[in-house]
């Protein structure tokens, strides 16, 4: 906590590595699955996450979300595109191909959505920093239903969500194709969740029809 009676503001690397490893899984994407060079998303997220990162420390927070979701606008365009393809070329593809491509849009998808649930939670990582401690946001995490004491008892506090805890909402929403332990409060938040469980769905699903179609055909 600093003099201003702020919470420490919470590190902005997580959410790079995310997006950089969402680039690096469309580049190992397979050639016939891809409309573009490969290694052009990885390239324009890069140019979009790291200038982010260099504005935040540089305190402008403005030119920060700008990169940021323009970050986030790639890596949702290159997400939808893969699934479309995906989908499209479903049988005409051999199946390690297609599986490899189920697999690496399973996982872009967790990184994808976590970063979007990091960035718009409570107003997105620049406002909660201002905060002392999280108290409300589009999903409620346990640590928020913990009283004061409790959480000075675990060392929880103050508290504030970090890149981390969306990931682990994310992946259990790919997972389980619900939210688990964390409620979800808003209805943004609930029409992203139905998307990205759509999305994790119809990749499990169409990995799963492949599979079923190679051993009938044996």
């Amino acid at each position: 906590m600093n003099s201003q009676g702020q919470s420490e503001p919470e590190p902005r690397w997580p959410a790079l590595v995310a997006g950089l490893a969402a680039g690096i899984l469309f580049y190992l994407m397979p050639e016939p699955l891809t409309i573009w060079p490969p290694l052009l998303p990885l390239a324009l997220i890069a140019a979009m996450l790291i200038p982010a990162i260099l504005f935040h420390r540089a305190g402008r927070q403005r030119l920060n979300e700008i990169f940021a979701y323009l970050g986030l606008g790639i890596t949702t365009l290159a997400l939808a595109v893969s699934l479309a393809l995906l989908i499209v070329r479903l049988s005409g593809h051999p199946a390690g191909e297609l599986f490899r491509a189920a697999a690496a849009l399973w996982l872009s998808n967790v990184l994808v959505f976590a970063s979007w649930y990091w960035r718009l939670d409570a107003g997105g990582p620049n406002q909660r920093d201002r905060r002392y401690t999280h108290e409300a946001g589009a999903f409620l995490f346990p640590q928020m239903m913990l009283t004061t004491e409790l959480r000075k008892q675990l060392r929880q506090h103050p508290w504030n969500p970090g890149f981390v805890d969306y990931l682990f909402l994310a992946f259990n929403t790919s997972t389980a194709f619900s939210p688990t332990d964390v409620p979800v409060l808003t209805r943004w938040a609930k029409i992203l969740m139905i998307v990205q469980s759509s999305i994790s769905l119809t990749s499990v699903a169409l990995v799963a029809a492949r599979a079923v179609n190679i051993v009938g055909n044996q």
